[in-house]
């Protein structure tokens, strides 16, 4: 059977979810956990690779067992053999051709930013602070123009494979800019994203916050194509893999 799992994890004690040999992965823990509870180690598809520090909320992976155990159970059981910073929130049985990254229609990131002068005294893994005032309706205004069919290479770091290809196409359907106390939260919503594109995208948001820049100056920056004329890349904490939607059925 084909079975998807939602899980969430805080990702600062991994190089991100891929298995990788410089470092402990999320996928790598997970797999440790179906060992453990499977008494196999089945191949792992995740919905995306996600950097070092990244966080996921809803992160979405599928994998193939013959397992009896009913997928109800399953989150019980992985949870007791994995690590306090991986949880599996849910499990069910899907179709057979069901891929968690290839059958995705959308992802949503969002980044937080405390805007204060003063660190909070928790889950300082979890945001970037900017001490300065903020102007979040600029910063939305900003934000509404990344949404659309665009080739969003300026919003690429260097050193990426599908870049170099010149895949650099991509679908924004939503993006936006909100306040939630002291917290300003960046969502966007894809249907696939470049190296690094969200950090990116934050820190040309964040300069529009700062007066820095302004939306009239969004479409010339796409046009352009050039990563210099966009914003500084944020760090990985404040970001979060937030949800994957995947078409009814």
């Amino acid at each position: 059977m084909n079975f998807l799992c939602v899980i969430a994890y805080k990702g600062t004690n991994y190089c991100g979810f891929q298995v990788q040999k410089n470092g402990l992965s999320v996928c790598e823990v997970f797999q440790d956990a179906l060992e453990a509870v499977l008494g196999e180690r089945p191949d792992v598809k995740g919905c995306s690779r996600t950097d070092a520090g990244v966080h996921a909320a809803g992160f979405c992976l599928n994998f193939h067992s013959d397992t009896r155990i009913p997928p109800e159970k399953l989150p019980l059981a992985l949870n007791s053999r994995l690590p306090e910073d991986v949880r599996v929130l849910s499990a069910r049985v899907v179709d057979e051709a069901f891929h968690a990254r290839y059958s995705a229609h959308a992802k949503t990131y969002r980044y937080h930013i405390l805007n204060s002068q003063i660190d909070s005294a928790f889950g300082r893994d979890y945001y970037y602070r900017a001490p300065g005032p903020l102007d979040v309706a600029a910063m939305d205004a900003a934000a509404k123009e990344f949404v659309g069919t665009h080739d969003f290479m300026a919003l690429c770091s260097a050193g990426s494979e599908i870049a170099a290809r010149g895949d650099t196409v991509r679908t924004i359907t939503d993006c936006g800019v909100r306040r939630e106390g002291e917290y300003v939260i960046v969502t966007v919503t894809a249907d696939g994203y470049l190296y690094n594109m969200v950090r990116i995208l934050a820190g040309t948001l964040l300069e529009a916050g700062q007066g820095r820049r302004d939306a009239q100056s969004i479409a010339p920056l796409l046009a352009g194509r050039a990563r210099t004329a966009a914003g500084p890349t944020l760090p990985a904490k404040g970001l979060f893999l937030w949800r994957v939607d995947y078409p009814e059925g």
